[in-house]
């Protein structure tokens, strides 16, 4: 009677994290510190409950479903400012969506994507492995076979695209990449990216682009993205969708406000998409994300927020654990020998709660688990908090 597809869906990731520690109490004497979960702990610009605030009286209304025509502008402009696109290359209002998130989009885009094939045989769908969770509910709700790409240190924590076979490419429909990657913090090169890029359009396939850890970068420039690529190769944006949200870069995950830039006919279809099954942004929330894509001082002191985070990390864990910098994001992917059991030490003898990284991992052919011996660590809260928990977690490991 119900949708056998969602029945075989296993559980979600924070479902698994909470069942295994369901029956653990944490370390009584310190304060428990939470970090499993990528969300910022510290507030967004000031602007953005003023604004807020302001629409007072607009609960009433019914915002406009594709976003407002200033919100709409402020994406493509800043989209052409951080990729140094040409003037006109992106219009807002045949190539820019607004979601509700980029959780909402990244799933759109499986359905957009994927249609049944004539041979019979399911579609594909290119995943990195470890991967963000909504990419798998996606495309096997979507209808397709999910193909799980490893991304582990000897590929340099991003897929190798020259593994993928030809067969594979043949049936793919949809492939999904995370720049800086989740949660290893890997930056795709534009080299990288054009290859993915040119795959995607020889074979026929959606090239979607998470960029959301975008401008959390600890390299000298900031990150190259689809957009780069897809001006370095011509061709517009065809076969390429790109997704953006504030929940990091303007520590807003409470707005549940992204946008989505593709070539028109894919913004059109995916506008159509939402028109069936998604909710437009509250105006408050517009104007907000309209301030914030504008400015980007909050941006700089984010980011010099979280460089300040990766050096006390540096200097407490050393080289333990396979601790590395990564070149983006917000996340530490260490090395502790078995996850599951570190995360559960972790939380009984020092109030730590983290993620496993097999619960972001799907297991190979052979059995074997890449994620299994590592933990991901959310490096959200304050220094000093997250000094604490840091220091704590070297105490019991």
């Amino acid at each position: 009677m119900l949708n056998a597809r969602l029945e075989a869906m296993t559980d979600h990731t924070f479902k698994r994290l909470a069942n295994l520690l369901a029956e653990l109490q944490p370390r009584a004497n310190v304060p428990p510190i939470n970090l499993s979960v990528g969300e910022p702990q510290h507030q967004p610009p000031p602007f953005v409950a003023e604004i807020v605030a302001r629409h007072k009286t607009d609960w009433n209304l019914y915002p406009t479903f594709y976003g407002s025509p200033e919100l709409r502008r402020a994406c493509a402009a800043w989209v052409t400012r951080r990729y140094t696109l040409p003037a006109g290359m992106i219009e807002p209002d045949q190539q820019v969506a607004i979601v509700a998130g980029t959780r909402e989009g990244l799933y759109s885009a499986a359905t957009l994507a994927i249609t049944p094939t004539e041979s019979g045989k399911r579609p594909l769908a290119l995943i990195p492995n470890p991967f963000y969770q909504v990419y798998l509910g996606a495309t096997v709700l979507a209808g397709a076979e999910p193909v799980f790409l490893p991304a582990t240190r000897a590929t340099g924590f991003l897929p190798d695209l020259d593994a993928i076979g030809a067969d594979t490419l043949a049936r793919t429909q949809v492939m999904y990449l995370c720049s800086p990657a989740n949660p290893q913090g890997a930056v795709a090169s534009l080299d990288y990216l054009k290859k993915a890029l040119l795959l995607a359009r020889k074979h026929d396939f959606l090239l979607v682009m998470d960029e959301c850890y975008s401008e959390l970068y600890n390299t000298p420039a900031p990150p190259p993205g689809g957009l780069d690529a897809a001006k370095a190769l011509g061709g517009g944006l065809d076969n390429l969708i790109v997704f953006n949200t504030l929940s990091k870069r303007s520590s807003s995950p409470g707005l549940r406000s992204g946008f989505a830039v593709g070539s028109p006919h894919t913004i059109m279809l995916l506008n159509r998409l939402r028109s069936y099954s998604a909710a437009a942004s509250p105006l408050a929330v517009m104007d907000a994300a309209t301030a914030c894509w504008s400015d980007e001082v909050h941006v700089e002191a984010m980011r010099k927020h979280y460089r300040a985070i990766y050096d006390m990390a540096e200097r407490v864990l050393g080289k333990r654990y396979g601790f590395y910098k990564p070149d983006g994001g917000f996340y530490l992917w260490l090395d502790v020998g078995d996850g599951e059991d570190a995360c559960k030490r972790l939380w009984g003898e020092a109030a730590v709660r983290v993620l496993p990284g097999a619960y972001m991992t799907r297991p190979n052919a052979d059995g074997s688990n890449d994620g299994k011996p590592y933990i991901r660590i959310a490096l959200v809260g304050d220094l000093e908090s997250t000094e604490a928990a840091l220091t704590r977690m070297t105490r019991v490991l």
